[in-house]
């Protein structure tokens, strides 16, 4: 009896363990995500947006080979067989997505473009539905606050305004970008590790964007490499990329991506606060009410039916 439980304490203090480890690596990823908003914020005047992705997921794919090209390779059959998969994957988690968050950093705040992706948790959930899944009341109705949120802030405070920032327009495109990304990443082949996910759809996404940045480079010219520029690249590269999509792959792994989903609504209130310490912006009322709406509304359309 004493060893039967002892054994039922340890397989508890073993899940607590794990639960706590996985919020704590959903939480690294948020705040690492909330700071490449800063980073696109702060090189908006002195990287165009290709270049700022494309220096982005080479730095990224320079980060992983060591730890995930051998698993790609033996998994080689099974990226060839998928591939339609992967490379729609690739285009919109790293090839669209990050060159549109870029593009708006141009002309909105990097407040503006974390509470907007805040919001694309609403727009997986029109994929599910869309799919066929029920969303019951409660969650249509986070849908609807989140999505007023959304409008009231790209509006600056009136639907009927009119006043639309271009930036944040782009950051809606780069949301639901990336609500198409995780719809896709539901369907990812179960035999196909992180690690050669990872490793194919940052290779595949960063091929597709080279042709881009040869436009760019021709157009516009290059960069100055100097510390303002090359360090938020690495920030973005190594940290926003292969460190943060590894950790919350993980944290998924150990608590579920609903738990982890939580997590990620923090992402605006990191924003901020990242964004007034490191760029002087501040965040006026109209922006935190606008704020509690999409937040509000998320958690309300997150949260688990009762019994």
């Amino acid at each position: 009896m004493d060893r039967t439980r002892t054994h039922s304490v340890t397989r508890t203090t073993a899940r607590k363990g794990a639960t706590g480890l996985g919020i704590a690596l959903a939480a690294v990823a948020t705040v690492v995500w909330s700071g490449s908003f800063v980073a696109a914020r702060a090189l908006h005047d002195s990287v165009p947006p290709v270049q700022q992705a494309f220096w982005r997921w080479v730095v990224a794919l320079v980060a992983v080979t060591p730890f995930a090209a051998c698993e790609a390779w033996r998994q080689r059959a099974l990226v060839r067989r998928r591939l339609g998969h992967l490379l729609l994957a690739a285009l919109l988690g790293v090839t669209v997505y990050n060159t549109l968050v870029n593009q708006a950093g141009v002309s909105t705040s990097a407040g503006n473009m974390g509470m907007i992706m805040a919001a694309s948790p609403v727009l997986m959930a029109v994929y599910e539905r869309v799919g066929g899944v029920r969303l019951g009341a409660r969650r249509t109705a986070g849908m609807l606050i989140a999505c007023v949120g959304v409008v009231l802030l790209v509006g600056k405070g009136s639907v009927a305004s009119g006043d639309f920032s271009a930036g944040d327009l782009w950051m809606i495109a780069a949301a639901t970008c990336f609500a198409s990304y995780s719809a896709l990443l539901r369907r990812r082949p179960a035999e196909l590790t992180g690690l050669a996910f990872l490793f194919t759809t940052f290779a595949l996404g960063t091929a597709m964007l080279l042709p881009a940045y040869a436009l760019s480079v021709t157009a516009q010219g290059t960069f100055a490499p100097t510390p303002a520029t090359v360090g938020p690249l690495l920030y973005v590269g190594v940290a926003s990329s292969a460190v943060a999509y590894f950790a919350w792959n993980k944290a998924i792994s150990l608590i579920g991506a609903a738990r982890a989903g939580t997590v990620y609504y923090l992402q605006p209130v990191f924003v901020a606060a990242l964004s007034y310490a490191l760029l002087g912006e501040r965040t006026t009322w109209p922006q935190l009410l606008c704020m509690a709406l999409i937040l509000g509304g998320v958690v309300l359309g997150a949260a688990p039916r009762t019994r």
